[in-house]
């Protein structure tokens, strides 16, 4: 791609001055269709060093509110990131919707980097190119422009460039050794580039090469495909998109109704039991910080079935300082404003580190479905999206461990009905608790199309009967810790 390209004819002076300031002026005025129809806009900057990345970005921004963008320059990861999935850092810069976010260098340079020192092998550049296609397709599915371009320089340009920089003391920090080494090994990162060009060129993300030997010309250049892009966006925005087939292999699961609520422990077996594993799961928590291990438990369940009981028996067992515990409400303005897995990339644990969400990610399957505030293709596309995003942490290599807290109807009504009794407990029921009773049925079919579409062998379900508490408790803590005692032992 990037080998067989052919640079653009570069207009007259004069034209190009003309068809600038229109271009300007266009971008100027389309800022407000952007926010008016809530349009996140991600411009991501990739291309050689010295090539002049930063300086587009600064004069492609002098036409935009600044309360309507933001700018990061992605350098090398941190300690803290490195502790975090691969994407973890790109998928926080996401703007929200109606603004823009500008990337000076992002995934493309970070993985050209590893590939090219020769720090990331040929099956895991593979994960990367596929963690990055899901990554693009996710955003623009759920309404996001995508722009990538790529700003390309001869090598002889290159050069110039490195040598005009270096001669003044103000302007040779902006020359790295990375520079000096593509420089010196141009052909062997021209050849890596052109690789990773053609595996992610996406028909909803594609690359734009851009002629950057001269600034007015890629500035122009940019601004052109830029507001043809947020044309092209605005235009299709209320387009539905294509329903993915599952390409994930799947465990087999019953139906809520098939599984039977009858099984209880004893007062003296369960104090005894919760005892001994809660021993063992701690014992199990040291080696996991050891090991750098993260873990991800992720509890659903009917309102009243005792998930906040179960969290509790879990989280008795841990060191303080090695997890966190994440309750899930309905989504801030900042957080609606972003695509909706957004707020559990943010949350995932450090290496090492637990992280347990009462609620998760499959409230856009379960609530948001029922109760409308996503439209059908939008769920419908939720299930994918979800699987993918556990592939993604499962192979960050993230112990994923999901929960559903069963009980019935008679169950749940009689314990509604002690909290709305109970004055210690009246802060337990809301009116939103008997609204979902109500839709008790619709509840169960979304739950079980949920169990069957995403229990997949590398993140699956696990029913916790729990008309018994306790019982409920006992079996978490067992699961738990074989699913631990698999990874640390």
């Amino acid at each position: 791609m990037l080998k067989q390209w052919e640079k653009t004819e570069r207009p007259s002076d004069a034209k190009l001055e003309e068809r600038l300031q229109e271009a300007r002026r266009k971008l100027q005025e389309q800022q407000l269709k952007v926010k008016e129809h809530g349009l996140p806009v991600l411009v991501l900057v990739e291309g050689w060093g010295t090539a002049g990345k930063g300086s587009l970005i600064g004069q492609i921004i002098k036409n935009i509110d600044p309360r309507f963008f933001k700018v990061a320059s992605m350098a090398a990861p941190t300690e803290e990131e490195k502790r975090k999935p691969f994407l973890y850092r790109h998928f926080v810069k996401i703007p929200e919707s109606g603004k823009f976010s500008f990337l000076d260098s992002g995934w493309m340079d970070e993985i050209m980097g590893e590939r090219l020192h020769e720090k990331l092998g040929d099956e895991a550049y593979a994960h990367r190119i596929e963690s990055v296609k899901r990554f693009e397709r996710q955003l623009t599915d759920n309404g996001y422009l995508v722009v990538k371009l790529f700003l390309q320089v001869s090598k002889k340009e290159q050069e110039k460039r490195i040598e005009h920089l270096s001669k003044e003391k103000d302007t040779r920090w902006r020359v790295s050794r990375n520079d000096r080494w593509q420089n010196e090994h141009y052909e062997k990162c021209l050849n890596a580039f052109d690789s990773y060009l053609k595996e992610t060129n996406l028909p909803s993300a594609p690359w734009y090469i851009i002629d950057a030997e001269s600034k007015k010309w890629t500035e122009l250049q940019v601004l052109e495909i830029l507001t043809e892009g947020i044309d092209v966006a605005l235009a299709n925005n209320a387009m539905a998109v294509p329903i993915l087939q599952n390409v994930f292999s799947m465990e087999k699961m019953p139906l809520l109704s098939e599984i039977p609520l009858d099984k209880t422990i004893g007062e003296d077996e369960y104090k005894k039991e919760l005892k001994r594993l809660q021993n063992r799961l701690g014992e199990l928590h040291n080696r996991l910080y050891r090991k750098k291990v993260p873990v991800i438990i992720a509890y659903e369940g009917w309102d009243a079935a005792g998930k906040g009981g179960n969290i509790k028996r879990i989280t008795g067992a841990l060191d303080p300082r090695g997890y966190e515990v994440h309750p899930i409400a309905s989504p801030e303005p900042h957080e609606k404003a972003r695509h909706y897995l957004w707020r559990f990339w943010t949350r995932l644990p450090k290496t090492g580190h637990i992280a347990i969400f009462d609620r998760t990610w499959y409230g856009r399957v379960m609530v948001e479905r029922l109760e409308g505030f996503c439209s059908e293709n939008d769920w419908k596309r939720a299930y994918n999206e979800i699987n993918e995003f556990e592939k993604e942490l499962h192979d960050w290599g993230s112990v994923i461990i999901k929960f559903w807290v069963q009980i019935d109807k008679d169950t749940q009504l009689e314990r509604f009905n002690e909290r709305q009794n109970t004055p210690q407990k009246q802060w337990k029921i809301t009116d939103e608790d008997w609204r979902n009773r109500e839709k008790w049925d619709q509840y169960e079919d979304a739950v079980n199309e949920m169990i069957q579409k995403t229990s997949t062998t590398y993140a699956p379900w696990h029913i916790l009967e729990s008309v018994d508490k306790r019982y409920a408790r006992i079996k978490a803590l067992k699961i738990v810790i074989e699913e631990l005692e698999k990874v640390l032992e």
